[in-house]
């Protein structure tokens, strides 16, 4: 073989394998591990309590009894309480392969959920806004203002937004699951916070708490008053508390 040929394909199959190698790279940490969120300022952390797998309510109970509960009485949720919705919305249920409760394309996890809560609303629990970190089952401290009033305002005055003890906001990366999906990764982001949607109806059923998921706010209004960060766009506000 001419020795320019040899050096020339060899030069082309040392191209292909850096080139090989930066896609395998990008695959591992772009689609196989869903991006970190470091919020830019935290007050702490809080703990959650294990997440209870067993309980007295049936899955189909559950189903039977779930409605929409816009009315809520002054009882303050518990540790406990927050601990179940979280887990059932987001919580690692796999901890091997770092699995969730809710089904995500391709393992994605495009999701971002902050609970709003009011002061004296929630036990062990200061008012004001927390992220939940599923790796660790815990909430990180964000802000100390209770956001009710506002987030209503944002939510077209629904008044039950402002009464819930708190409430769940789950803002999306879309990013997280376009960058392997392309466009159709959009309506799988949206399939995803249905299903977390439903896992909150049922885990509240079960813990005798009442819920109502709420679409209808100014998407633009709720980022800058969570200050999430650009790239999350929200897309549900989920008033919860004791049904009145």
């Amino acid at each position: 073989m001419n020795n320019r040929v040899f050096k020339r394909k060899k030069a082309v199959a040392v191209i292909l394998a850096v080139v090989v190698s930066a896609v395998a790279v990008t695959v591992y940490l772009t689609w196989l591990k869903p991006n970190e969120f470091e919020p830019t300022e935290v007050y702490g952390s809080v703990e959650l309590p294990s997440p209870e797998t067993t309980g007295t309510v049936s899955v189909e109970e559950a189903i039977q009894r779930r409605r929409s509960i816009r009315s809520y009485t002054d009882e303050p949720l518990s540790l406990q309480d927050i601990s179940q919705l979280m887990w059932a919305a987001q919580g690692i249920t796999d901890p091997a392969r770092k699995f969730r409760a809710t089904p995500s394309a391709g393992a994605t996890y495009p999701l971002e959920l902050y609970v709003v809560v009011g002061n004296n609303c929630v036990t062990a629990l200061s008012g004001g806004l927390y992220r939940y970190d599923p790796s660790e089952h815990r909430l990180e401290y964000i802000f100390k203002d209770d956001l009710r009033s506002s987030v209503a305002e944002a939510a077209l005055g629904q008044s039950w937004v402002r009464e819930a003890p708190i409430n769940i906001v789950i803002a999306a990366v879309y990013e997280r699951t376009t960058n392997r999906y392309g466009e159709r990764g959009i309506r799988y982001v949206h399939m995803e916070a249905g299903h977390v949607g439903q896992n909150l109806y049922l885990q509240a059923v079960a813990r005798g708490l009442g819920m109502v998921v709420v679409g209808a706010f100014h998407d633009d209004q709720v980022q800058g008053l969570l200050q999430l960060p650009t790239d999350q766009k929200p897309l549900y506000i989920i008033p919860i508390g004791h049904p009145k």
